[in-house]
């Protein structure tokens, strides 16, 4: 079974082939210098690039995938993300999925993002169910029950800013460039973290919710108390400048991701004397920071259960998550028609798929 999974959630533009033996052919992308020189994702910008992209992108991935003269007829399904994300580029990719569907008739699928990223782990390792899924992302921070690849249950949610906003809004505030997730967790290798200079935000409850609104309003105070902190200004590339960072600006980020994979672990912990998972799944683009692996390397030895994370390549959005994800809704004979819905962020993604 062959599956092109499309995704086109963010700023972003990828494509991918994934049968039961694995990957095929990946092609991505990523707009993240347009958007630098905004210092974030412009929404009306993202949505006209993946449109300039996705077609080209679409050629080149099928002449690298090598499937013959008529490479339509060894597609056996597309799977496209359907949401969350901007609507805009949302909409850019269901369209190309819906027009490559009805042309060649092929079956289309439209994937949750969400599950997109945690099934992901599911390429390199085996993922033991019932599993405990983390997802940790720019614009999301879930707990999931999987009790397999097409039925999880959602268990906590952000109720405000997520944890990868509240990374990039304090990387943001402190002086670096867009995106600031990896410059972040560069700058905290070189610290050594205070575990009582920031709170660990929404843990004093018994709830599996997220809030990292309060950690954000710490990290701008601290910032704000430290004008003389913040991360050096220069025309060199920002990677070439941390060794100027100054050493009190280093030790406040080692601190400020120390209480955000606390926070995480703590609920993760929470959601783990509600049921018993066999392994736990750790998934999007939070999941490469450093300090959160290491974290929950530590809960999972501590519980004597796996811990499974997607490599690097694979925590960021991309195409491979949602053509694997299709492949395990196309097992379970789950499809959609041309009448496919976007949905934004802020909304649930409709179970209306109908089963072949």
């Amino acid at each position: 079974m062959l599956v092109l999974g499309i995704e086109s959630s963010c700023d972003e533009t990828a494509l991918a082939l994934v049968d039961e033996k694995g990957v095929r052919a990946s092609v991505i992308s990523s707009q993240a210098d347009i958007h630098a020189l905004f210092g974030g994702v412009v929404p009306e910008l993202a949505s006209r690039e993946h449109a300039r992209l996705i077609g080209p992108l679409c050629d080149s991935l099928l002449k690298q995938a090598n499937l013959g003269p008529e490479p339509w007829k060894a597609v056996d399904y597309i799977a496209v993300t359907r949401g969350p994300g901007l609507m805009g580029s949302l909409l850019v990719g269901v369209a190309f999925a819906k027009a490559l569907s009805l042309a060649h008739g092929i079956p289309l699928i439209g994937i949750d993002h969400l599950q997109g990223h945690l099934l992901a782990a599911g390429l390199e390792h085996e993922i033991l169910w019932p599993a405990l899924g983390v997802l940790i992302s720019g614009g999301h921070t879930h707990l999931y029950r999987m009790d397999g690849p097409v039925d999880m249950t959602v268990l906590g949610k952000t109720l405000d800013d997520a944890a990868g906003e509240a990374c990039d809004k304090f990387a943001k505030a402190a002086g670096l460039p867009y995106p600031g997730g990896a410059l972040l967790d560069a700058l905290g290798k070189k610290g050594t973290a205070d575990a009582h200079l920031f709170p660990r935000p929404y843990t004093h409850n018994d709830n599996l919710d997220f809030s990292f609104s309060g950690l954000k309003t710490a990290g701008s105070l601290w910032l704000s108390q430290h004008p003389q902190a913040h991360f050096p200004a220069g025309d060199s590339p920002a990677k070439e400048r941390l060794e100027l960072a100054d050493q009190r600006l280093c030790d406040a980020a080692a601190s400020y991701l120390l209480a955000i994979a606390e926070t995480l672990t703590i609920k993760a912990a929470r959601a783990m004397e509600r049921f018993t998972p066999r392994s736990i799944v750790v998934a999007g683009g939070v999941a490469a920071n450093s300090v959160v692996r290491r974290e929950f390397a530590r809960l999972a030895e501590k519980r004597n259960i796996p811990l499974l994370i997607p490599s690097l390549s694979l925590c960021g959005d991309n195409a491979v998550m949602i053509a694997e994800a299709g492949r395990h809704m196309a097992a379970a004979r789950r499809v959609h028609d041309l009448s496919l819905s976007a949905v934004p962020r802020g909304q649930s993604i409709p179970r209306d798929w109908r089963v072949l």
